[in-house]
């Protein structure tokens, strides 16, 4: 289990971040996208359908982002990722941080992802944790918010 500090350095380090699921019709995929976008990381949205979200090239899965990616971040239904944390063992570089949103949670995930090098966080949501750990209080990218 991550402590608060752990994922403190994790976000704070942080650069791009692929949200899997991410849509820009009103809901949470849409304001934890908007907001990360608003704290200054590079955001790439990953959706099977959508050519676009917040008029950035989405992606049709995680194999298809170019470069790095930081943290992985899902919008997904637990049943769903196990097969996301399959694609984030394939990816090259590993990210460092596979998100899983308020109310999901999947230990298949987090046991494929174990011993990889990739932390899990699971039933959280990041604009929550990012405000709170990094707006509220210490220093990085999140002072400016």
């Amino acid at each position: 289990m991550l402590l608060d500090q752990d994922i403190k350095e994790l976000l704070a380090a942080a650069r791009t971040v692929a949200v899997v699921g991410a849509k820009d019709k009103p809901g949470p995929a849409d304001s934890v996208g908007r907001y990360l976008i608003g704290a200054g990381y590079e955001v790439v949205p990953v959706h099977p359908v959508r050519k676009s979200v917040w008029g950035i090239e989405a992606r049709a899965s995680l194999a298809d982002v170019p470069g790095p990616v930081d943290v992985v971040d899902l919008f997904r239904a637990p049943q769903f990722c196990a097969d996301h944390a399959r694609e984030v063992l394939a990816m090259d570089p590993l990210p460092r941080l596979f998100w899983m949103q308020e109310g999901v949670v999947s230990e298949e995930a987090a046991r494929i992802l174990a011993g990889s090098g990739v932390a899990v966080v699971q039933d959280r949501c990041l604009m929550v944790e990012h405000r709170r750990l990094l707006v509220g209080g210490l220093s990085g990218r999140g002072a400016l918010l």
